[in-house]
């Protein structure tokens, strides 16, 4: 549901974009309606042009020999559109800062689309034995030939921490396999086999449930059903010290579209913790 309805959108704008254009022949003659929609930030790659100013706020493509182009002064002007302004998050002092440090004269900072270090997140409807249960995907990018294509790189599924309990550590000193065991064949290895709610006490100590590879399984077993995808946003770790969510706003103003709709200022070791979260299959950590 959530793909036909962008995939509608984007051909409503397609055509609102065509018949404005033919008609006046120019920017400047639009209606208040194309101005929102040329202003709207109808797609993920069109706002990382917007942050970069590799496109004006009316979609037109800035080439490289343009004045404009990668200009720090007109992106401070400009970025403040790329935020949800009714979000104190995202509308006050720690907006300015940010703007302040990526349209820096000595170093400014831009977005690259390549790069590994946004990813997407997916809330997603399954069915679980005919009840609908909500699932949430993590998907990075990751290199395939010459290009890149997104992967399932970790899931959220509420049941699957509650099959791997933590270890309580009194009931693990009654749970271990003696280390002679193997002069008696192992034959005490039934007290382990014969108990699979406490299966995972005698793996290693550093033994960690991988919930993405359990997920597919129950896929593969028909456990899971996808039904349809309820909502996406996405996870930027591009910029030093900051960290930033773009989720979607349908509304009927300038501000609307993919905007930044979380701000935080984050120090480079917690944000390699994050990155490593997203990054990895779910290991129950």
């Amino acid at each position: 549901m959530f793909k036909i309805k962008k995939i509608i959108l984007g051909f409503a704008l397609l055509l609102t974009g065509f018949f404005a254009q033919s008609q006046s022949g120019s920017f400047n003659t639009m209606g208040d309606d194309e101005t929102v929609l040329y202003r709207m930030n109808k797609q993920v790659g069109q706002f990382v042009k917007r942050f970069n100013l590799e496109e004006d706020p009316f979609g037109k493509t800035l080439p490289v020999t343009d004045k404009k182009y990668h200009n720090n002064k007109l992106r401070k002007k400009m970025l403040p559109g790329l935020f949800d302004e009714y979000n104190p998050r995202t509308s006050g002092e720690l907006r300015k800062f940010f703007i302040d440090d990526v349209t820096s004269s000595k170093n400014p900072v831009f977005l690259n689309f390549h790069d590994k270090n946004w990813y997407a997140e997916l809330s997603v409807t399954f069915l679980a034995g005919g009840d609908e249960v909500n699932i949430i995907l993590y998907l990075t990018l990751e290199d395939e030939n010459l290009g890149s294509k997104w992967v399932i790189s970790n899931v959220y599924y509420s049941y699957f921490p509650s099959l791997f309990p933590k270890i309580d550590t009194n009931q693990s000193k009654n749970r271990f396999l003696h280390p002679q065991s193997h002069e008696l064949d192992f034959m005490n290895l039934h007290k382990a086999l014969e108990d699979p709610a406490h299966i995972e006490y005698y793996a290693s100590g550093s033994y960690q449930p991988d919930f993405l590879t359990l997920f597919f399984y129950q896929m593969k077993t028909g456990q899971l059903k996808f039904k349809e995808i309820n909502t996406v946003k996405f996870h930027f770790f591009q910029i030093p010290n900051w960290y930033f969510e773009l989720s979607w706003f349908n509304r009927n103003e300038n501000n609307s579209g993919w905007l930044i709709s979380n701000l935080k200022y984050i120090d480079e070791k917690q944000k390699s913790e994050l990155i490593k979260a997203y990054k990895l299959c779910a290991s129950g950590k």
